[in-house]
């Protein structure tokens, strides 16, 4: 209680400092609830393609969806080391889609309905309705990724206008964190219609054949790793690039490492002045209180019982900083993926893992921050203390 006590013999300073801590806190928990949302989704991806390799043409990426050459798929159902290849054709919901989600862009998947399941490959769970059927193939229906139904509004029953055309939704994925929440899958014949249409006029003749696929996902044979047979894919031919869930999670993982240490570095940055802070003010704690030090000392106070104190004191002001910028900071978390619910823009996960080390971070550092102040305050003279005015 006396550290509160000497706390509030100069309100207005450790005011002041306590709110420099919070900040620097607030913007440690946000940052880092932000780092744990991007980290979440890079796994949640990397767990989406499993043991797959995706195979796409050079070139061809999340804002870029080109063809693959003809004869492809035959290729692949032909090399060593594959056991199945899924065929899909894909286009962009729009060619001006903004990216609410911040990541992917909505995009149209085009699949087989008829096509037996891949033993061991991804399933999306089904939230409402159901997955395409063998009858829906020349049908214009849909199922909808969680992130794209919750933006547009729709649900099963509903019809949603996918370049022009009309389609009826008839299922509604769950939320899976990962690609198949920005999808919107449909039949083949369909989304073959929708790429040839979204092409060039001058690149729309002899595109409308039954080769025309723009991703190809290969599934190794038992004994081959998705590494092996991707690189057995890309050596075969050099106009196809491929992708496995361990490619995905270094590109991914060094993208948002180096923007994970960027907020992480404002945060800390922000720390930092917190805590030149509390060495300034327990700096001025130790010359106002020279004379009460003094006395201390001088009825037998070690210095380690005057090191203590300080540092004790200079401790529950970072401490009281943490739990401030924690709380202040939770709020802010919330009120973001709150907002950002509606549109399934969740930015922030911050998690208790998160929250303890922000709180034992602010302690520490004011420990740090006032051990200067207190080895001055310990070597203090008892005397010279005792004169002090």
């Amino acid at each position: 209680m006396h550290v509160l006590r000497d706390l509030g013999r100069r309100k207005l300073r450790s005011t002041l400092t306590i709110a420099g801590i919070s900040i620097g806190i607030v913007a440690l928990v946000v940052f880092g609830a932000m780092a744990n949302e991007i980290d979440t989704f890079v796994n949640a991806n990397a767990d989406y393609l499993g043991t797959s390799v995706r195979v796409t043409p050079v070139g061809s990426g999340e804002r870029l969806l080109l063809p693959l050459p003809p004869g492809t798929l035959a290729a692949l159902q032909g090399m060593d080391g594959v056991a199945a290849v899924v065929p899909s054709v894909q286009v962009l919901v729009s060619d001006e889609n903004s990216m609410p989600s911040g990541l992917l862009p909505d995009t149209i998947v085009g699949v087989d309905p008829a096509a037996a399941p891949v033993p061991g490959a991804y399933r999306t769970p089904l939230a409402q309705g159901r997955e395409l059927v063998p009858s829906d193939a020349p049908a214009n229906v849909a199922v909808l990724g969680s992130d794209v139904a919750l933006r547009y509004g729709r649900r099963v029953g509903d019809r949603i206008e996918l370049r022009g055309e009309s389609f009826e939704v008839v299922g509604v994925y769950a939320t899976t964190t990962a690609v198949p929440d920005s999808q919107i899958v449909v039949p083949m014949a369909a989304a073959r219609r929708l790429f040839i249409a979204s092409l060039p006029e001058q690149y729309r003749e002899g595109a409308g054949t039954s080769e025309l696929y723009t991703l190809i996902t290969v599934y190794p044979a038992a004994g081959v790793t998705p590494d092996e047979l991707a690189a057995r894919i890309a050596a075969s031919d050099s106009s196809l690039q491929t992708m496995t869930a361990a490619s995905a999670r270094a590109e991914l993982g060094s993208i948002t490492r180096l923007f994970s240490a960027i907020l992480m570095g404002i945060a800390l940055l922000s720390l930092l002045v917190g805590g030149l802070s509390i060495v300034n003010t327990m700096a001025m704690a130790v010359a106002e209180r020279t004379r009460e030090i003094g006395i201390k000392r001088a009825i037998g106070g070690t210095r380690a019982r005057v090191v203590r104190e300080v540092v004790t004191e200079s401790a529950v002001v970072g401490m009281i900083g943490g739990l401030i910028g924690l709380a202040v900071g939770a709020v802010i978390v919330l009120i973001g993926n709150e907002l950002g619910r509606a549109t399934d823009t969740i930015l922030f996960d911050l998690t208790p893992l998160t929250a303890l080390e922000g709180l034992l971070f602010a302690t520490v550092l004011g420990a740090l921050a006032g051990l200067i102040p207190a080895v001055n305050a310990a070597r203090l003279d008892p005397v010279a203390a005792l004169r002090y005015e």
